[in-house]
């Protein structure tokens, strides 16, 4: 066995409106005034009033910033830092998704110390600590909570990440409650991103080890198993518990063994066209699976022993199953039904070599012609 570490989050809490308990997880980390990071959307349709008022016995000077926008450009972090220090506050807690988580993660640091964002854009560039982070994730998805990684929006079209051990939050908390509002479409591209990162995780070049394999394997079978039921009956909260159990599996998985193509090839689309990121992935999985078969391929047929039903257990079977899936969940299944000119492939692909730091875990080497030809099979809806 080749040496390797493993880095988590200190504590976990999973359960029924385990998010109605913040207030008393603040008070624990010593917290007493928080700012309470999330976007409008959440609440508008109430899911956050509750969450506040359960805190207030604990945290009656709690502070909401709900300025968080999907892709959060290093404006929006600016914004949210300036309300923590305008209210003096002294922890930080996202209630969201991972546009939220990351922002959270980002001001938490930057609170704590004198540094610039832009100073701490790469692997490992963070120097001092935080302020107290609690992440409560409203989607089964990216698995932010348990990531070291927050991604921001530099440009009018690149990203950029912040990835050190120091982002990971004191306490991740796992309440299926809040996504039971969560839409088909949302649903659907968000565990297929969950599912992406427990197949990359397995498969990634470096740093794979047996801790990260037993995660992402747990991962692929609740995630699997449970995307159909929370797809057609988003109220089903054992479902969804799984599905938020399976992502938070997948984060801890590509945490310590990072993704690769798949990701890769999934910036740019959202960078250029704005297309959310668990829809990019979907776009781009079926036509990278088949580009890593030849390498990764025994891989592949473990991985599709954890999916349900009678799947055959091949590269073509692991393969047809998420076509079917994309398929059944009614999103696009080409990036042309997505809106992308074809055009602008070859604007995607140099954009695409940008994310070395991914392309470098890909079992295969994907050069820039090799990236061109799977956004046009991906274009034109082909593995």
């Amino acid at each position: 066995m080749m040496p390797f570490s493993f880095h988590t989050v200190p504590e976990i809490i999973v359960g029924a409106d385990s998010a109605l308990t913040l207030g008393s997880l603040c008070e624990r980390l010593g917290v007493r005034k928080p700012l309470l990071v999330t976007d409008a959307g959440l609440v508008d349709i109430g899911l956050i009033g509750p969450v506040v008022s359960a805190m207030i016995p604990q945290c009656p000077d709690v502070s909401v910033f709900s300025g968080v926008t999907a892709d959060p450009a290093e404006a929006v972090v600016e914004a949210a830092l300036s309300d923590l220090r305008e209210q003096h506050c002294d922890g930080v807690i996202a209630v969201g998704g991972g546009s939220s988580m990351d922002v959270a993660k980002v001001i938490a640091v930057l609170a704590a110390g004198d540094q610039r964002l832009a100073d701490m854009y790469g692997v490992d560039q963070v120097r001092g600590g935080r302020l107290p982070l609690i992440l409560v994730p409203t989607t089964a998805g990216t698995g932010s909570e348990v990531t070291p990684v927050a991604i921001i929006t530099t440009g009018e079209t690149t990203k950029a990440g912040v990835s050190s051990s120091i982002l990971l939050p004191d306490v991740a908390v796992l309440d299926a409650s809040l996504t039971l509002e969560l839409p088909r479409a949302v649903t659907a591209m968000t565990g297929i991103d969950a599912m992406v990162h427990a197949i990359e995780a397995f498969t990634t070049k470096h740093k794979k080890n047996p801790i990260s394999d037993a995660l992402a394997l747990r991962a692929l079978r609740l995630l699997a198993g449970n995307i159909h039921t929370v797809i057609t009956d988003g109220t089903n909260s054992a479902a969804r518990e799984a599905m938020l159990l399976g992502a938070l599996f997948a984060g801890q998985a590509f945490a310590n063994a990072p993704v690769a193509a798949v990701h890769a090839l999934a910036y740019p689309l959202g960078g250029h066209y704005h297309i959310p990121h668990g829809l990019s992935n979907s776009l781009m999985l079926p036509s990278v699976l088949a580009f890593n078969a030849p390498v990764a391929g025994e891989q592949y047929i473990e991985l599709a022993g954890q999916l349900p039903g009678s799947v055959a257990l091949s590269v073509d079977g692991f393969i047809d199953w998420f076509e079917t899936l994309i398929a059944d969940s009614g999103l696009p299944r080409s990036l042309q039904a997505a809106g992308v000119p074809e055009e602008d492939l070859s604007l995607l692909a140099r954009d695409a070599m940008l994310q070395q730091r991914l392309l470098v875990n890909n079992p295969v080497p994907v050069t820039e012609n090799d990236a061109l030809k799977l956004y046009q099979r991906a274009w034109s809806g082909l593995r």
